[in-house]
């Protein structure tokens, strides 16, 4: 038998109201964000989230054949924070393999890019909604209004950690890993990891990879620590950020013969700043990127990366939302894809290597 976890309970853990509760788990305002983010949290601990069971819920457990059969509607939400737009090189992609999977399947999709003002549940039509794919960054206050509307929904490059769900994330630690293993095969052993990361859960990852296969061979980190926190919304911005970042490292002689970067945008801007600043690539530093966007194949030098199949993981994502609509009670999963390296020009061994 499951024993239900209540408000009152979640109330007379954290010692606050139980209406506080009830504002705090229904997204709506009238708490600070600190006090939801604990109210939150303990509700995970305490197994609200996985116990509640809603009507809505139950009422979209369908068949297989209904479902790919019909023309609902998924919404595909992509909030527009920084680079998540249909135009960029790597979330548009990813929206293509949605919104390509759901026609093949006869599913209408509904493309939601706006920042909200209002609940979103004051926008939608929950009966009128098969499920949610969310692409990058969801808050949590979002979450909570899909969970609380009984809306099954999938999340893309994003993992909340008060809102479980299922996930669909490429292996980015484990091919970050493959791509530093590979540089210090070469012969590298001053390497720089570049990229922000508080942007993304993928950077984070990313870094994570890095570090553990410096460690594993035993170099030292001496990770400059402004190139894990610079700022920049566009290229020229993070061009400007890196070329002050750069001078500093060559004037006090601390240049690495490697960057690994973030991605693709932010390995091409470090060509940028390197080729202005007369260090050659990959002569006297090699740099790798990550996504392989386009622009990777036309970069001078062509870019060494980590090809990612932007469509294949949409087309992903529309599977695993279905496979939670037929199985609206089973584990929640988190899927890892993996990524192939593409050694192109950027890349070479380091010199009198």
């Amino acid at each position: 038998m499951v024993i239900k976890v209540t408000m009152q309970q979640i109330a007379d853990h954290l010692g606050v109201s139980k209406f506080a509760v009830s504002k705090a788990l229904s997204g709506k305002p009238g708490v600070s964000a600190e006090t939801r983010d604990k109210i939150v949290s303990v509700a995970t601990q305490l197994g609200y989230f996985v116990n509640k069971q809603t009507n809505t819920a139950a009422k979209r457990n369908k068949p297989a054949s209904f479902i790919t059969n019909t023309r609902d509607t998924v919404i595909l939400l992509v909030p527009k924070v920084r680079f998540q737009t249909r135009d960029s090189y790597f979330w548009g992609r990813i929206i293509d393999g949605v919104t390509e999977e759901l026609a093949d399947r006869d599913i209408s999709a509904l493309v939601v890019t706006e920042n909200f003002k209002d609940n979103f549940s004051n926008l939608i039509n929950p009966n009128g909604v098969l499920g949610i794919i969310g692409v990058g960054y969801i808050a949590s206050k979002m979450l909570l209004e899909i969970r609380n509307l009984g809306i099954p929904f999938v999340l893309v490059d994003h993992e909340d950690p008060l809102i479980p769900s299922d996930v669909l994330f490429m292996n980015n630690m484990e091919c970050t890993r493959r791509v530093t293993n590979y540089l210090i095969g070469c012969g590298h052993t001053k390497l720089q990891f570049v990229g922000n990361t508080r942007y993304s859960r993928s950077f984070v990852d990313r870094y994570i990879g890095y570090r553990t296969m410096m460690e594993e061979h035993g170099l030292p980190l001496n990770q400059e620590e402004r190139l894990l926190s610079f700022e920049g919304g566009n290229r020229s911005e993070i061009t400007e950020a890196l070329e002050v970042i750069v001078k500093e490292l060559i004037n006090e002689q601390r240049l690495p013969t490697a960057f690994v970067c973030a991605n693709d945008s932010i390995a091409i801007c470090m060509m940028t700043v390197l080729g202005k600043l007369s260090v050659q690539v990959p002569g006297q530093c090699s740099v790798t990127g990550f996504d392989n966007i386009e622009d990777a194949a036309w970069a001078k030098p062509t870019l060494s990366t980590v090809n990612v199949q932007k469509e294949a993981i949409g087309r992903r994502a529309v599977e695993m939302l279905l496979r939670r609509l037929e199985h609206p009670d089973s584990l929640q999963e988190k899927i890892l894809l993996a990524g192939e390296f593409i050694i192109r020009e950027s890349t070479a061994l380091p010199v009198g290597g």
